[in-house]
């Protein structure tokens, strides 16, 4: 089983590969590669795409690497990889992105990428640190994970969906904010889970196990 970590320069991607890779020797997960290489991507068992920075620029920087895009698409819409896409790497499966410009998403997950925008204006935005996940929806990737375990956020848009079943979990920042969302193979964090201790590690683990 090979996980492939996708590189299109968009932030470090040391921790999460060590998390993954950890996770995947104690769960028996097979390998974890962090590549640039489509071939790799488009033959890969599992696919997680990171993403920091503006939702324009990491679109941008996908699309820009010498068919990785089209590996991505290949490795889960026609191949139906499981898939997990991580803070802006989650974000770009929606529909739109609103930061800065209107920007085409994947639409594998249907809504809008928006900026956050507390009840409470004393709440800062980014919205940065530890926050209490809120199940939605049970899902196999979440398993053993509850209401009111911690995540780690640093993020200043966020996704809402068009079809509630597809969060499948949300904090409270002066108001409720997407933290994971679902459909078929893919899902979808806004928290990181390589720095979400273990809350994130559990999720990293259930991922490489899963047989969707």
């Amino acid at each position: 089983m090979l996980t492939a970590i996708i590189d299109y320069e968009s932030g470090n991607l040391h921790s999460a590969e060590k998390a993954f890779q950890r996770m995947a020797r104690e769960v028996g997960g097979g390998t974890v590669v962090v590549t640039a290489d489509a071939d790799v991507v488009a033959r890969a068992d599992r696919v997680v795409l990171p993403g920091d920075g503006a939702f324009p620029a990491c679109s941008a920087a996908l699309r820009g690497h010498s068919g990785l895009f089209d590996a991505l698409v290949e490795a889960v819409e026609t191949r139906g990889r499981p898939f997990l896409g991580i803070c802006v790497g989650m974000q770009l499966m929606a529909t739109w992105g609103r930061e800065y410009e209107d920007t085409e998403g994947l639409d594998w997950i249907g809504g809008e990428v928006v900026r956050i925008t507390p009840f409470d204006p004393a709440l800062k935005v980014p919205h940065m640190g530890w926050n209490d996940l809120v199940i939605d929806h049970p899902h196999p990737v979440l398993d053993g994970i509850e209401t009111g375990d911690h995540a780690y956020f640093v993020h200043s848009y966020q996704m809402r969906v068009t079809n509630p079943d597809e969060r499948l979990a949300h904090v409270d920042y002066g108001g409720e904010v997407t933290a994971i969302i679902g459909r078929g193979t893919m899902l979808g964090t806004q928290f990181h889970p390589e720095k979400s201790q273990q809350t994130g590690l559990r999720l990293i683990g259930n991922f490489l196990r899963w047989r969707p």
